[in-house]
């Protein structure tokens, strides 16, 4: 059910060495990295080479709300999840859409739980073709 965990670093560089270092026996490594403004934001992979880990910079003061993503079975539990956390007045970061910067077929929305964490419901549809 875990799509993928983001954690808000001070250091992303010296998370990232950390990481890889400490969890190298279970295959740990890093995926893919992209620069912001504010740092690099590192997608974190096992063996199997998708990034379930993601390391960015600390984005909101001095606050690390965590990001978690849960995968749902198709475009439409996104948009099931999206209108029942909109129901419950958790404030919208992102409406349902596609996010082609991660990958094709990547559609996610993304809101705040009661405590202000990032909770993302996110589906993989597989490439065409």
């Amino acid at each position: 059910m875990i799509d993928h965990l983001g954690l808000q670093s001070a250091d992303v560089p010296a998370a990232v060495a950390f990481y890889t270092a400490v969890f190298a026996p279970a295959g740990l490594r890093e995926a893919m990295r992209y620069e912001t403004p504010d740092g690099p934001v590192v997608g974190m992979c096992g063996p199997d080479g998708h990034p379930q880990l993601w390391l960015s910079p600390l984005a909101e003061g001095t606050e690390r709300p965590v990001h978690l993503a849960l995968r749902a079975p198709s475009r439409e539990a996104v948009d099931e999840v999206f209108a029942l956390a909109r129901e419950r007045d958790a404030e919208v970061l992102h409406e349902p859409r596609v996010w082609p910067e991660y990958h094709p077929g990547y559609y996610g929305a993304f809101f705040r739980d009661p405590d202000g964490n990032n909770v993302e419901a996110v589906h993989h549809t597989p490439p065409e073709g």
